[in-house]
């Protein structure tokens, strides 16, 4: 099985929480029939990313995204070479100074598909990963907002259309290894 069919399974295997995000994996599996690369950025300007939903002990992580001024999880662009679940875990470090791992097995939780920069549309691959209750210590040149939130209070704190995935998410931690 190729990469790309794998990853094709798991979006299959999501059940959606509301109709944006059938509707999200709906586009993003076609996105997968394209012939060109699906994460590269430079070549379409529809291409697909990576975040987390990171969990422990505390809570859910948020952070104030630098450019777009909203409370999102943290995320971005797959690195040449980089699986999405790879660049999940980059990513996250990178924005939190979190160490941080993924489930296993591997948890891809969620599909979004939003507007990004300079015309782009994501197609956002999002996974459960787990870390130990610290306070995240971002470097300098990320957001310096990044914080544990309760459930109740990410869902109100967060971008309107990530709630009811931080909905979904509450409801599934119990189901999920988040020893510390």
């Amino acid at each position: 099985m190729t990469p790309i069919e794998g990853l094709r399974r798991k979006i299959e295997a999501i059940s959606p929480v509301d109709e944006r995000e059938a509707s999200s994996i709906r586009a993003t599996l076609d996105r997968l029939t394209w012939p060109d690369d699906p994460f590269d950025e430079e070549l379409n300007d529809h291409h697909l990313t990576a975040s987390a939903f990171v969990v422990s002990s505390r809570g859910v992580i948020l952070h104030l995204h630098k450019r777009l001024g909203i409370w999102v999880q943290p995320g971005g662009h797959v690195d040449h070479g980089e699986t999405p679940e790879e660049a999940a875990v980059r990513e996250t470090t990178e924005e939190t100074g979190l160490r941080v791992r993924h489930l296993d097995p591997v948890e891809l939780f969620h599909v979004d598909v939003h507007p990004g920069p300079r015309g782009h549309t994501h197609f956002d691959l999002r996974y459960v990963l787990v870390a130990e209750p610290l306070d995240p210590a971002p470097p300098q040149e990320e957001s310096p907002e990044v914080y544990w939130f309760s459930f109740d209070a990410a869902q109100r704190r967060c971008e309107p259309a990530l709630a009811p995935a931080l909905a979904k998410l509450a409801k599934s931690v119990a189901d999920f290894d988040v020893r510390d």
